[in-house]
C-alpha cells in the first residue's frame, strides 16, 4: 500500500510540475511578445487605429483618385490638443523658402552667390499651410504631361514672351504647350539628341544618368527619358518665373539649384553625362572652378556637352553679338582645362563640342600631379553639403580608383548588380549579402504598398520622392518607365549611400530635413518617409548663415521637430497626393496627431509581418483644397 500510495503522489507532482513549466513558457512567451511589440510606447492604441485596416488589401476611407476641383475638407478638431494648421495668404502659393526672391536680393551677386540656398531660421519659418492656386487640377498623365501642363498650375506667360522665337513653351487656351524646343535646338530636342547619339552611346544603357546644368524647362531630360536615360535637371529661381516648376508639372526630375559658391549635392564620379545647353556658366572663370566641379561629378569614362558659346565662335560671333577676341579667349580657357582634367575632345559638330572623361584613373592623377596643378585636401569627396566650391582638382582617393574606372553595366542590368562601392568595401558596414538582403526586404515592402495602393503603377504617380533612400531599395523595386524617384540621403544619416544609388543608375540628391527642399510647392505625387521622424528625433536644428562668403553656424536651443518636416513635406505633395510612412510605432502616432490638423486624411496598419513587429506603416492622403486666388 505504502509503494503505491508513493507512486500515485510521484505521478500528481509529475503533472503539477508539468503544468508549472507549461505555465511558465506561456507567461515567457506572452512577455516576450509584449516586449517586441512595444506595448507601453502608444502600441494599444497602434491597434485600435489599424483594426479596420490592417488588412492591406482595404484601405475603404482613403481615396488615391484625382479629382479637378473641390474646396477645402473639413478638418476634425475634436481633439482639442490637436493643432489645427491654418493656410498661408495666397502670396506664398510659390513659397520657396531657402531660395525666397526677397531674401536673395539681400546677398552680394558675386559669383552667383545670391541665387543659392539661405534658408530662414526658425522664428521666420511660415507654421502654416501653402495654398494651391485657385483651379488647381492634377497634371496631365505622362507622356500628355510632357507636353502639357495646365494654366492654373503654374500660371506665368513670361517665358512664352521671351522665350518666343525659341520655341520652349507656348500658351494656348487653358493649358501651356512645350514643343521640344530650347535655344539651341530649335529643331527640337529629339534632332539634337540624335547629333549627340552620333558621338555618344546613348543607345545602348552605357549612359544612363545624366546631369543638366542650367536646364530652362528641361525638354533635354525630358526627351532622353523615351532613350532610358534619366536626367537630373537644375536651373535657379531667377526672374523667369516658374523654369524649375514647369520642368517638375511636366513630370521631369528638377531642383532649384545652380553653380555659383557652394558643391552641388550630389556625390563624387555619379554622372554618365553632364551637359551645358547655352546655359551662361562662364566655365573658363576662376581656373576652371565650375569645370572642376563637373569633373568631380562626372564618372570616369563619363561625358561632357557644351553646345552654345564659345563653340564654333568663328561663325557665330556676330549672332551672338560679342567680340571675336572675348570668344576665343573662353574657348582657350575651356581646352585649357579640359587638358588638364585628362578629358578628351570627341567631336565638334557646329555648335555642339564633346568630351570624354578618361578611364584611366590612375595615369590621369600622374599626369596632373606632374603638371603642378592643385589637387584637393578633402579625403572624402562626397561630403559636400554647404561646402565652398575650391579650384583644385578632386581626386577619388577611397580605395575604389579601379571599380570607379571600370565599365558598369548597362542599365538595366546595372539596377540589380552589385554597386562598385559597394564590391571595393568602400561603403562600410554594407557588404554584398547586406545589399541582397535590402534588395529582398524592399521587393516585399513595394509588394505591401501595391496591395494598399492598387493604382501604385497605373501611372497616377510619376514624380516620387523617398525622403531616406538608404541603397535605393525602394526606387529599384519600384522601376518603371512611368515614374521615377527622386532618393534623398539625409546629410545626418549614418551612412553616405547616395553614390551607390547612381552606381545603381537611379538619381537622389543630400538634404537636411531640417531646412526646406529645393523645390516648388506641389511638385510630388507620393512621397515615401521610411524612419525620417526617427532619424531626426531629438536632432538639433541648425541654421546656416553667409556672411560675406563665409559660412556661419548657428546652433539653435530648439530641435528640428516633426512638425517643420511634415509642413515642408505638405508643401512639396500635390494636392491629393499620398504618403507612406514606415516607423517605429510610437513615432508614428505623434505623427498621425500632427497630420491630425494639416487636411490630411490617414490609416495606420501593421507591419506586412504582423501585428508583432513594432514598425508600423501608415498612408495618408493630402485633401483638395485651393486658396482664394493666384500668387501675388
Amino acid at each position: 500500500m505504502a509503494n503505491k500510495y508513493h507512486s500515485g503522489d510521484g505521478r500528481t507532482r509529475s503533472s503539477v510540475s508539468i503544468f508549472i513549466v507549461a505555465g511558465l513558457c506561456c507567461f515567457f512567451y506572452i512577455l516576450g511578445a509584449w516586449q517586441r511589440s512595444g506595448f507601453g510606447k502608444g502600441d494599444r492604441i497602434a491597434i485600435r487605429m489599424a483594426e479596420s485596416g490592417s488588412d492591406c488589401n482595404i484601405l475603404s476611407n482613403l481615396n488615391f483618385e484625382t479629382h479637378h476641383g473641390g474646396e477645402a475638407g473639413v478638418i476634425d478638431d475634436s481633439d482639442s490638443k490637436v493643432t489645427v494648421y491654418k493656410p498661408c495668404p495666397s502670396k506664398y502659393t510659390d513659397y520657396t523658402p531657402c531660395q525666397d526672391q526677397r531674401r536673395a536680393m539681400s546677398f552680394p551677386r558675386e559669383n552667383m552667390f545670391y541665387r543659392e540656398r539661405h534658408c530662414p531660421s526658425q522664428e521666420q519659418k511660415l507654421h502654416c499651410l501653402i495654398p494651391a492656386p485657385k483651379g488647381y487640377v492634377a497634371p496631365f498623365p505622362w507622356p500628355k504631361s510632357r507636353d502639357y501642363v495646365p494654366y492654373a498650375n503654374a500660371p506665368y506667360k513670361s517665358l512664352t514672351v521671351e522665350k518666343a522665337i525659341q520655341n520652349w513653351i507656348q500658351y494656348e487656351g487653358n493649358v501651356f504647350r512645350f514643343p521640344g524646343g530650347g535655344t539651341q535646338f530649335p529643331q527640337g530636342a529629339d534632332k539634337y539628341i540624335d547629333q549627340l547619339a552620333s558621338v555618344i552611346p546613348i543607345a545602348n544603357g552605357t549612359v544612363r544618368t545624366a546631369l543638366d546644368t542650367g536646364c530652362g524647362v528641361a525638354s533635354w531630360g525630358a526627351y532622353l527619358w523615351k532613350r532610358n536615360v534619366i536626367a537630373m535637371s537644375f536651373a535657379p529661381r531667377d526672374s523667369h518665373e516658374a523654369q524649375v516648376q514647369f520642368a517638375l508639372e511636366r513630370g521631369v526630375p528638377a531642383v532649384i539649384g545652380v553653380l555659383g559658391t557652394i558643391k552641388t549635392p550630389y556625390p563624387s564620379s555619379a554622372f554618365d553625362m553632364a551637359h551645358c545647353s547655352r546655359c551662361l556658366i562662364p566655365w573658363g572663370v576662376n581656373d576652371g572652378l565650375y569645370m572642376k566641379e563637373v569633373d568631380r561629378v562626372l564618372r570616369p569614362g563619363g561625358y561632357w556637352v557644351l553646345s552654345g558659346p564659345p563653340i564654333n565662335w568663328k561663325t557665330n560671333y556676330k549672332a551672338w553679338q560679342r567680340p571675336m577676341e572675348d570668344l576665343q579667349e573662353e574657348q582657350r580657357k575651356i581646352e585649357e582645362v579640359a587638358k588638364l582634367l585628362c578629358w578628351e575632345k570627341k567631336a565638334e559638330i557646329g555648335e555642339i563640342a564633346v568630351w570624354q572623361k578618361s578611364k584611366d584613373v590612375n595615369s590621369c592623377h600622374a599626369a596632373q600631379e606632374n603638371s603642378g596643378a592643385t589637387i584637393c585636401k578633402s579625403e572624402d569627396a562626397d561630403d559636400v553639403w554647404y561646402k565652398k566650391m575650391e579650384p583644385c582638382i578632386t581626386q577619388t582617393n577611397n580605395g575604389n580608383n579601379e571599380e570607379l574606372s571600370g565599365d558598369l553595366r548597362p542599365f538595366p542590368e546595372r539596377l540589380n548588380a552589385i554597386p562598385p562601392r559597394i564590391a571595393s568595401g568602400s561603403i562600410a558596414g554594407v557588404s554584398v549579402e547586406s545589399y541582397h538582403e535590402d534588395n529582398k526586404q524592399w521587393k516585399k515592402h513595394v509588394n505591401a504598398y501595391r496591395k494598399i495602393i492598387k493604382i501604385l503603377d497605373s501611372g497616377r504617380y510619376r514624380n516620387i520622392m523617398d525622403m531616406n533612400a538608404g541603397l535605393g531599395g525602394f526606387a529599384a523595386a519600384l522601376q518603371s518607365p512611368k515614374l521615377w524617384v527622386m532618393n534623398v540621403v539625409p546629410t545626418i544619416a549614418e551612412k553616405s549611400t547616395l553614390g551607390v544609388i547612381f552606381e545603381r543608375g537611379l538619381i537622389g540628391i543630400y538634404h537636411d530635413w531640417c531646412e526646406a527642399f529645393s523645390t516648388y510647392p506641389r511638385t510630388y505625387d507620393l512621397i515615401h518617409a521610411n524612419g525620417v521622424f526617427s532619424l531626426y528625433k531629438d536632432k538639433d536644428a541648425r541654421h546656416l548663415s553667409f556672411i560675406q562668403g563665409y559660412i556661419v553656424t548657428l546652433k539653435y536651443e530648439c530641435r528640428c521637430n516633426f512638425e517643420d518636416i511634415l509642413l515642408e513635406m505638405d508643401r512639396i505633395l500635390r494636392p491629393e497626393g499620398a504618403v507612406i510612412f514606415r516607423d517605429e510605432v510610437d513615432v508614428l502616432v505623434k505623427v498621425k496627431k500632427i497630420i491630425g490638423g494639416m487636411r490630411w486624411d490617414s490609416k495606420m496598419m501593421d507591419h506586412e509581418d504582423g501585428p508583432l513587429i513594432p514598425q508600423k506603416i501608415m498612408v495618408a492622403v493630402k485633401q483638395y483644397w485651393v486658396g482664394n486666388s493666384t500668387s501675388a
